[in-house]
């Protein structure tokens, strides 16, 4: 019989097509040579995002051997601009960056790039910065990394009530019964500052606790601004102020400068933060602040790596130790005071 020529190499060709489509489409993730993961950040100077970074870092180099392929982070600061951070996913998406990680400079942002990548199909991890549900449920490659804020609050309430119980004659500085405060919160409209700041002195009411507030203000999440703050309230309530509450510890930081700075406290208030950077355990071993509650960088860090590294390669994500309805990883908080911080600082 005879073959047509024109026939055959039709035919080879087909398959040749056909075979190379099969093969790209098993493990295609797998036979990279390179992952590329692009963060960005909110503000790299914020001193527990640059925690989570370095950590994040430090991962890498250390499990990448574990690896087929490369793993390439690319870090840039949005500088607390959303018209930043847009042209920074912009520029991950025209890269073809394998996993785009976003520390949100504004949550009602979210929308606009997990649209974006959603038409690349590039899966996004948000971290610290929660999204709203309603914009979490807008695609299946949609992930969270983030801390338990109101388990932080209750600590920190613990922590203010062991103080204030075991001598409230000596803190009770006006005699009346009730903690006079004052509370320097995070960014407006962070879920965590918002969390922190409700169940704080929800725990405490829940403890038989009253508490009178002098006043609120957002010093966002900055030490220099807290400072300010601190400064403002020291001229207007004195040795009125009872208990300074900081939705982080690098706004307790900032308290104690300004406490230390000025002459006219006769004593210190009850300073206590959240974060748990070694500046704040520092302040806790010298007596200068009573309490933080370590919000877990390391943790932060290696679930960002796990969650990219699992997108990646195709792996289910669901197989993550501790990942709640797909897509959720949020860290648990432990309480730190005189009692432990020796334990913590050796770290």
């Amino acid at each position: 019989m005879k073959i047509n020529k024109k026939f055959f190499n039709i035919l080879s060709l087909m398959l040749v097509s056909t075979f190379m489509v099969g093969c790209n489409n098993q493990g295609d993730f797998k036979s990279k040579d390179e992952i590329k993961i692009g963060i960005t950040l909110y503000r790299q100077d914020d001193v527990f995002i640059s925690n989570i970074s370095n950590n994040l870092e430090d991962i890498v180099k250390e499990n990448e051997s574990k690896y087929d392929s490369k793993i390439l982070l690319q870090f840039v600061d949005a500088k607390g601009s959303t018209l930043n951070q847009g042209n920074q996913v912009d520029k991950f998406i025209n890269q073809d960056y394998d996993i785009i990680c976003v520390n949100l400079v504004d949550r009602t942002a979210a929308a606009t790039i997990i649209d974006k990548a959603k038409s690349a199909d590039i899966p996004v991890i948000f971290f610290n910065r929660e999204p709203v549900e309603e914009d979490m449920n807008r695609w299946d490659k949609i992930y969270y990394v983030g801390s338990q804020a109101e388990q932080s609050a209750r600590l920190q309430a613990d922590i203010v009530a062991e103080k204030w119980l075991s001598n409230v004659e000596l803190y009770d500085k006006n005699k009346d019964g009730k903690i006079q405060y004052v509370m320097l919160e995070g960014e407006q409209g962070h879920q965590d500052s918002l969390i922190r700041t409700e169940y704080c002195i929800k725990a405490l009411n829940d403890k038989g606790i009253e508490l009178e507030k002098l006043a609120d203000d957002s010093a966002n999440w900055q030490s220099d601004q807290a400072i300010t703050k601190m400064s403002q309230w020291i001229k207007e309530f004195g040795d009125n102020i009872e208990v300074v509450f900081s939705n982080n510890d690098s706004m307790a930081l900032g308290t104690i400068h300004a406490i230390n700075s000025n002459s006219d406290l006769i004593r210190k208030p009850i300073i206590v933060g959240v974060d748990g950077i070694k500046e704040a355990l520092e302040a806790i071993k010298s007596g200068q602040m009573d309490g933080t509650v370590i919000n877990d960088a390391y943790g932060q860090a290696k679930a960002l790596f796990e969650i990219s590294m699992a997108v990646s390669n195709g792996d289910p994500v669901e197989n993550i130790n501790g990942i709640e309805k797909g897509k959720y990883k949020k860290l648990p908080h432990t309480k730190i005071t005189i009692d432990n911080v020796d334990e913590y600082l050796k770290e």
